[in-house]
């Protein structure tokens, strides 16, 4: 009998220490010893975004150098030749046809056909395609965006995240985070990483928002791609007990069996 329950209490054991490997498992980004966070946090885009393959753009061109969309700005109404009537133009994102640029780098446009624009800053293709389109049409006007810029937010809950669409090119780490559901309860607001992918490489900045001192890095602008990540509180209580409590029901199983074993014997 001391025997049998000598086993169980080893397998027991054992069984406890190979799942409380599990304990906090989910909690990601742990710094290691020779972690370093940057202490100068840039509060505005020190980089401007460069295109990458599988992003999305939409392309308005203009001739005349963009003497039309004066027009529609000032309310001018502008006679339509094909129909001979005369309407309302209005520039918006959501009516606007959209180009995904390969994994080549390749987009197809319009008129001009494929285009090479991966790795250029939106100033710099719109100069090239600015002289692209003037062998067909007069003084070209570009306009050109990527639309589908996007942030990642971890808010402090484990196992969830959400992506957040970046719509302005102003949208404060503060917004980001309300937009993503706000800090939860289990996550640390003094301990928030925004991490950035530069030229340099990746970078993280420590972003302290649990005080009001932190109100000034709370209008930190925050760029395409970055990954914001509240870490959560350590619960060692929970998860322990929650890892713990399938072996003590297993041993008051086992427990029983012998008990009423013993018995008959």
């Amino acid at each position: 009998m001391n025997k049998t329950l000598f086993s169980i209490a080893l397998f027991a054991f054992s069984l406890f220490i190979i799942t409380s490997c599990g304990v906090n498992s989910s909690i990601m980004f742990k710094e290691g010893r020779d972690f370093k966070g940057y202490d100068s946090i840039p509060m505005t885009p020190q980089y401007e975004y460069r295109i990458a393959p599988n992003d999305q753009l939409s392309l308005l061109v203009y001739t005349n150098d963009g003497e039309r969309i004066f027009d529609i700005l000032t309310g001018a109404t502008i006679s339509d030749a094909g129909s001979g009537q005369n309407m309302n133009r209005i520039i918006s994102r959501s009516n606007t046809m959209k180009y995904l640029v390969r994994q080549t780098g390749i987009v197809e446009f319009p008129v001009i056909g494929e285009f090479n624009i991966a790795g250029l800053t939106i100033a710099e293709s719109q100069k090239l395609l600015r002289e692209r389109y003037g062998s067909n049409y007069v003084d070209p006007f570009i306009i050109l965006e990527v639309v589908n810029q996007r942030a990642i937010v971890f808010n402090g809950d484990a196992g969830h995240s959400t992506v957040v669409d970046i719509e302005n090119y102003n949208t404060t780490l503060l917004e980001v985070i309300a937009r993503a559901g706000g800090i939860h309860q289990r996550g640390k607001a003094k301990k928030i990483r925004v991490m950035r992918q530069t030229p340099k490489g990746r970078e993280v900045y420590l972003i302290d928002l649990s005080t009001m001192d932190g109100l000034y890095h709370a209008d930190m602008i925050i760029q395409a791609n970055d990954i914001i990540y509240v870490e959560p509180v350590t619960q060692y209580t929970r998860e322990v007990l929650r890892e713990v409590a399938p072996v003590v029901s297993l041993i008051s199983s086992a427990i029983v069996v012998i008990t009423v074993l013993t018995r008959f014997n």
